[in-house]
């Protein structure tokens, strides 16, 4: 329906959600079989995320040129920023799952393994050789022996460039409200960069860790919390830094102006929670 003055705006029927159910259907699906080895698993799987592609693309694409065509009102603009505040809150929840899980191994199991509390016959009838201490890949050795990561090294530089890029994206936020488009983008493209190197120094640090650590995903509960936590991490990351080039993209395009840039604020709440779970990470993964 078309927009009337001050009416919240319905948009006309669209095909993009039944697209990207199917893509959904196709990955998960795909990832089901592949796991369970059926040779048709990895072509679905790859047709599912191709799918999921073309989606998010051409939905977004529509969002876009709806906005650009000024048929988006007040309410429509409290209903997008209610929707990434949910968003971000189930992210913390998604994340609050797995720090649960590194507090709840550290603080209880590990300890009850090594005879503390109520686990001192568990201890002393099933793992008598086993000391409570933190790192660990359990009393079965799962993996064997490992080698933690130093946080004074690539994990401290990470630390150092996700701060950096908090900074730079917070100028090109003040730039776009002063309407300094120059500067602007200027300091929207040092984010990405920022985030680019932050992932080149991630993926050298899990070559280091899997080549001369010994440290992967198998090292019992040490490397299974350490990888999924840095992994998913490094995961928001890259589509963060997919969503600022997005964003500087419509920006060298004149989209956005000082008073009207949801767009641009929405990836900057998505980029700075990204700061905040890292050092969340930084401070209990690596250096606690």
């Amino acid at each position: 329906m078309a927009q009337t003055q001050g009416a919240y705006y319905v948009p006309h029927g669209s095909h993009w959600p039944i697209i990207g159910s199917f893509g959904l259907l196709g990955t998960v699906g795909g990832a089901g079989l592949w796991l369970n080895e059926a040779d048709i698993g990895k072509p679905i799987m790859a047709l599912g995320i191709a799918l999921l592609l073309f989606m998010m693309f051409g939905w977004f694409g529509t969002v876009i040129r709806e906005s650009v065509g000024g048929k988006y009102n007040k309410q429509v603009d409290t209903s997008f920023r209610m929707g990434m505040i949910w968003f971000i809150f189930s992210e913390v929840m998604f994340f609050a799952a797995f720090f649960g899980a590194l507090f709840y191994a550290r603080t209880y199991s590990v300890p009850w393994l090594g005879g503390e509390g109520h686990g001192a016959l568990t201890n002393h009838y099933l793992w008598p050789a086993f000391s409570a201490a933190w790192p660990t890949n359990g009393p079965g050795a799962v993996g064997g022996a490992f080698s933690t990561m130093s946080p004074w090294g690539i994990p401290l530089i990470n630390t150092l460039l996700l701060l950096s890029s908090g900074v730079t994206i917070t100028i090109a936020h003040h730039a776009l409200r002063a309407g300094n488009r120059k500067q602007l983008l200027v300091f929207l493209a040092l984010t990405v960069v920022l985030g680019v190197i932050f992932l080149g120094f991630q993926a050298h640090e899990y070559a280091e860790a899997y080549g001369h650590l010994n440290l992967t995903l198998g090292s019992g509960v040490y490397g299974s919390t350490f990888f999924m936590l840095t992994g998913f991490h490094g995961m928001h990351v890259t589509l963060g830094a997919i969503m600022l080039t997005v964003i500087w993209f419509r920006c060298a395009k004149g989209h956005f102006s000082k008073d009207n840039h949801f767009g641009f604020e929405a990836v900057a709440w998505y980029w700075h929670f990204v700061d905040v779970v890292w050092l969340g990470l930084f401070l209990f993964v690596y250096v606690l």
